[in-house]
């Protein structure tokens, strides 16, 4: 095994960039979201709570991009029989609540997004325009 690799991340620009589609994304129908986005080290890149958003939604919002991020696969992917115990072991960092996903460019993870605060079909579909931003896959 080499000694050093080669790695691709998630600039501020990026961020930025997916952050403004999914505000778009929320206004556009009607919930104020909480928004949070990881690079694939867990480390905030990017947050915001639109006004009106819950502000507890904060937590599971970042819950869901540490899990994106962490699993590389959408939160809903966290088998529903070991949820409660998974987020238990974690002190509910991870979870499986709707509205985690990945963000994955040319099949490399950069990091996660997680959305909280509307409605699981409404979590994801905000998570996914910020997704759709920087050309990451959906």
């Amino acid at each position: 095994m080499p000694a050093t690799q080669e790695t691709r991340l998630l600039t501020h620009a990026g961020a930025m960039q997916m952050l403004a589609a999914a505000i778009g994304r929320a206004e556009e129908i009607g919930q104020p979201q909480c928004i949070v986005i990881v690079d694939a080290s867990g480390e905030l890149l990017a947050e915001v709570r639109m006004t009106g958003a819950k502000f507890l939604s904060r937590k599971s919002a970042r819950a869901k991009a540490l899990t994106a991020a962490s699993i590389g696969a959408a939160t809903t992917n966290i088998p529903e029989d070991v949820r409660p115990a998974i987020a238990a072991a974690t002190d509910g960092v991870v979870t499986g609540l709707p509205g985690g996903l990945p963000i994955r460019i040319d099949g490399v993870l950069l990091g996660g997004i997680g959305v909280g605060s509307g409605t699981g079909e409404q979590d994801i579909a905000v998570a996914e325009a910020a997704l759709s931003a920087v050309g990451a896959e959906v």
